[in-house]
């Protein structure tokens, strides 16, 4: 039998857990992605969030940053209408502002992906859970992340969505001990701390 993380409980879960959670990304719509979908769950499970992906980069025209930025509050009416996403006027208004705070983070750092990646020094924490119950929901890494993109202006990133961001994104290898993606995540965290010794 297959042994995953114990939170993976449906067939859509197993999918992105295996594909995605925990791999190390720095492409940046594909953080912003994560950013927004995150801040989105607060309150929601993560199996609503998955189900209305395909929603979401409809809605947020496949988070390309720039285009999000640029939405204005006749968009925000109809995203509030939409029912393919979560229809909540502030995490939506958040998505937006969120853009516009990341287009300020690319100009000062280069990317989005340099900013957020010098939290864990550009190379991801690997941790060694038995049981995912013992992963904590957020840490003095999430609470400076938080810190710094608050500042930025972004909404919807409090120390615990700024955790589950980074466990998605692969800043950290939350991954099980006995999981078959773990060691993987694992590799390629070595990769990338290998490249930028070169």
């Amino acid at each position: 039998m297959t042994q995953r993380c114990n939170w993976v409980s449906s067939e859509a879960l197993a999918q992105y857990h295996d594909a995605e959670w925990g791999v190390p990304s720095r492409d940046d719509p594909h953080l912003f992605e994560m950013l927004v979908l995150e801040g989105a769950q607060a309150g929601l499970s993560w199996s609503t969030i998955l189900n209305k992906r395909a929603g979401y980069r409809r809605a947020f025209a496949g988070f390309d940053i720039d285009k999000v930025a640029r939405f204005t509050p006749k968009h925000v009416d109809t995203l509030v209408a939409d029912e393919s996403i979560v229809r909540h006027r502030g995490k939506i208004e958040a998505a937006i502002q969120n853009a516009r705070a990341v287009q300020q983070i690319q100009a000062e750092h280069g990317s989005l992906a340099n900013f957020v990646w010098s939290f864990v020094d550009d190379t991801p924490i690997q941790n060694e859970w038995e049981s995912y119950k013992h992963a904590p929901a957020s840490t003095d890494v999430s609470d400076a992340l938080s810190k710094a993109l608050k500042r930025y202006g972004c909404k919807f990133v409090g120390s615990t969505i700024c955790y589950a961001f980074m466990q998605a994104v692969g800043m950290v290898n939350d991954h099980e001990t006995t999981c078959m993606c773990r060691a993987r995540c694992a590799a390629l965290g070595k990769k990338v701390r290998k490249r930028k010794a070169d």
